[in-house]
């Protein structure tokens, strides 16, 4: 099996909050995951844009890619089951 690469995968996934304290409190949460997560072949940016919460996929294969999506739902629903657990 051959490990050249003939494309990759450049994505963008956008998380949206009612607020910016609550996107900020999100943010702040998954940063020190977004640390440990780091891979040669797939890397996530976040960043927050008013109360959207921006995730930037860079992958170098369809696998490394699906995990990276995988990581950021999960964290999407740790989000969303505290958020629910607060109200």
């Amino acid at each position: 099996m051959s490990s050249i690469n003939y494309f990759s995968i450049n994505s963008t996934i956008e998380l949206t909050f009612k607020d910016s304290n609550t996107c900020n409190l999100a943010y702040n949460s998954f940063l020190p995951e977004l640390k440990k997560a780091k891979s040669h072949r797939s890397r996530i940016l976040m960043e927050i844009k008013k109360h959207v919460l921006v995730f930037t996929i860079e992958s170098a294969d369809i696998t490394a890619f699906r995990a990276s999506i995988s990581d950021i739902i999960s964290f999407g629903k740790i989000i969303e089951s505290t958020l629910k657990l607060c109200e």
